[in-house]
């Protein structure tokens, strides 16, 4: 029998396992909007894009002509996107934008992106030494809240938070985030951190659960690696079916980027797979090694991150 192909969130609602990433660096409004056409028609109902991704325009039209025509319902899909540092000082206006760029009346989830906050006009994914603020986390997550209380999404979360940010947020917090979404993968198992969200009723959501392969900074391997390759072997399924099921079984979803055809119906199978806890037990076995690190959010002089280990805490 398949799993449940969603989790509940401690907002309420339910998010479908399996996410449709639209983060490309290239950007190709064109080709994005036929992905997610495509991705509709294979049953995927996730769709995760950011204001620094681009995409927002692409996966607007794209789902707003698919609910038009009839083809879904608003309510059957889950859209997120996400809070660039250039906009901690308004999340209202930031999300209104977000909104008007896709075409949509409301978000079913809103991420802060980084724990990072940069000048108004530092709207670009790398930073340079002189765009840092320093982040006033309060002040950030009270326009998160308020984005809820307008109306303008369902729920409210982070994105590449350690468990000491996350913590610091619940002192003041008074809506507790929903997400967290970090990079999480068979060799970075993000095992104390889901532990601790895993407490406080957070669910933890996977981007690049294959390793970013085909990204400018991303690692082929996870999918590469001689135990993802056996187990997938023993299965008759694919290394990247492999590590999307084990991201699955850790109750995470997993947002998942391809446009090519043949991968995505890959990828969306994966929902069929049965692992055992042997399979478990080996993916255990290997060696953690984080892929997307941050170190442009890092400097010595004007970012609060001297250090990687500043920004990661103990979760690097």
């Amino acid at each position: 029998m398949r799993m449940s192909n969603e989790v509940r969130l401690n907002c309420g609602i339910k998010i479908p396992i399996i996410g449709f990433g639209t983060y490309s660096f290239h950007n190709d409004r064109q080709k994005t909007e036929l992905a997610v056409q495509m991705a509709l028609k294979m049953g995927y109902r996730h769709f995760d894009t950011a204001k620094i991704y681009g995409s927002e325009p692409a996966v607007g039209k794209a789902l707003t002509e698919a609910i038009m025509d009839g083809r879904i319902r608003r309510e059957e899909v889950f859209v997120t996107s996400k809070l660039w540092g250039c906009d901690h000082h308004d999340p209202v206006s930031a999300l209104k934008k977000t909104l008007e760029r896709m075409g949509m009346e409301y978000l079913d989830m809103y991420l802060v992106h980084w724990p990072v906050k940069l000048k108004e006009w530092a709207c670009y994914p790398v930073p340079m030494e002189d765009d840092f603020e320093d982040l006033d986390l309060e002040t950030t997550w009270r326009g998160m809240e308020k984005c809820l209380d307008l109306g303008l999404c369902r729920c409210i979360g982070l994105s590449n938070f350690s468990s000491n940010k996350i913590q610091n947020l619940l002192h003041f917090a008074s809506i507790t985030p929903a997400v967290n979404q970090v990079e999480m993968h068979p060799m970075w198992r993000q095992t104390r951190l889901r532990e601790y969200c895993g407490e406080e009723k957070i669910h933890v959501s996977a981007y690049s659960p294959l390793g970013g392969p085909g990204n400018s900074w991303g690692s082929t391997a996870v999918v590469d690696g001689p135990i993802l390759h056996s187990i997938a072997l023993k299965h008759n399924a694919t290394p990247a079916q492999v590590a999307l099921k084990w991201g699955m079984l850790k109750r995470s979803s997993v947002i998942v980027k391809s446009f090519s055809q043949q991968r995505m119906e890959e990828n969306i199978k994966a929902l069929d797979l049965k692992l055992d806890a042997q399979d478990l037990l080996e993916i255990e076995k290997l060696e953690e090694r984080k892929i997307l690190r941050g170190e442009f959010f890092v400097n010595e002089t004007t970012s609060p991150y001297k250090s990687l280990q500043d920004l990661w805490d103990e979760d690097v």
